[in-house]
């Protein structure tokens, strides 16, 4: 091979390299930029990204109209085995704190199509708390719910207190319940706080 052929390879395959690399550059720019544009609120000490869904009954319900409450937000799925773990719990939770004025809401990510079975299933387990039918738009601006069962711990203000991940255990979601209410029951009676006045 002549020695003007090796360099117009040579030149062409570093301009192929060059090429390369500002294009690789530019889609690393640009992907950083878009994932920097997207603000999902589920840190913990953020207010929690406001939304409305409906019941099974089809009633809008608002999550800032429930600010001035505490409120844990879990999101499920019918089909989520640790969820139906999980989900006595709750009902528990809500029987002996909701007169303290927790609020336990639980989002469905079952299929929209499913709403009637979902229905049959909270019946079933007695389930007294209110059931929204959720949906990605929802699921995405709390980072997308990836793993369920995923509950949310938000204070009166509207701020994000503590997040859990799938199946944690009863004592970590009545602690979570108790912190939104100002502490565990025994340091309530210490501090005079009566259950049932909040």
């Amino acid at each position: 091979m002549s020695s003007s052929r090796i360099s117009a390879v040579t030149a062409i395959a570093g301009a192929a390299a060059v090429c390369f690399l500002i294009i690789a550059r530019s889609h690393s720019t640009s992907h950083s930029s878009q994932s920097g544009a997207i603000k999902v609120g589920f840190q913990v000490g953020e207010y929690a990204p406001d939304f409305e869904l409906r019941s099974l009954s089809g009633e809008a319900l608002r999550l800032s109209s429930l600010r001035g409450k505490p409120v844990l937000l879990n999101f499920w799925a019918t089909w989520c085995a640790p969820c139906r773990i999980e989900m006595p719990w709750l009902v528990e939770l809500d029987e002996k704190y909701r007169s303290q004025g927790l609020q336990i809401v639980g989002v469905s990510m079952d299929d929209v199509s499913a709403t009637q079975q979902v229905a049959a299933f909270v019946q079933e387990r007695g389930i007294r708390y209110e059931i929204l039918v959720g949906n990605s738009a929802t699921a995405d601006a709390f980072g997308g719910v990836r793993f369920m069962p995923q509950s949310f711990f938000i204070d009166s203000d509207g701020r994000i207190t503590r997040a859990t991940t799938g199946l944690t255990g009863k004592k970590d979601l009545e602690d979570g319940a108790e912190t939104l209410l100002g502490g565990s029951a025994a340091q309530r009676l210490a501090q005079g706080v009566v259950p049932g006045d909040r």
